[in-house]
């Protein structure tokens, strides 16, 4: 009797594991796609927010363009049309993160450097352990009792 008891016993153990297993993983792969979700959107948020700011800084761009070359024209000072290069860098860097493929280079180049230029991304005194932030807890802690 004690081995049919023993032996249905390992196998709810056995059962419980695999469940256990199972939904560890399911876990794992809902976080995983939640943070990738997360990213998604904060990349949308920020192609979203570049667009908009195209459309205002495109018509302070306008403005400042036809106002410069009035008051050169004018005044017959061509150092009035300065200001407008750094201005359509500015502009232009903003249309290709809104419209163009600046992120896609921007990928590729993190893709790149993740393949042949590890070493940048590294963490500085190597990734993080639990003996690591244990270690720092108990440093800053002023109720741990060391037994």
């Amino acid at each position: 009797m004690g081995f049919m008891f023993s032996k249905s016993v390992n196998e709810s153990l056995k059962s419980q594991q695999e469940f256990m297993l199972m939904n560890s993983r399911l876990q794992l792969e809902r976080q995983l796609l939640m943070q990738n979700q997360m990213r998604e959107r904060q990349m949308a948020m920020q192609v979203a927010w570049t667009r908009e700011f195209l459309k205002y800084f495109g018509a302070f761009f306008g403005l400042s363009v036809v106002g410069l070359t009035a008051g050169a024209i004018k005044r017959k000072k061509p150092g009035l049309f300065i200001p407008i290069v750094p201005l359509s860098f500015i502009l232009a860097y903003n249309y290709d993160m809104g419209y163009g493929s600046l992120l896609q280079r921007m990928k590729g180049e993190a893709e790149n450097i993740l393949d042949t230029e590890n070493a940048l991304v590294e963490m500085p005194k190597g990734p993080l352990t639990f003996d690591g932030l244990e270690k720092a807890r108990r440093a800053q802690s002023l109720f741990f009792i060391e037994k």
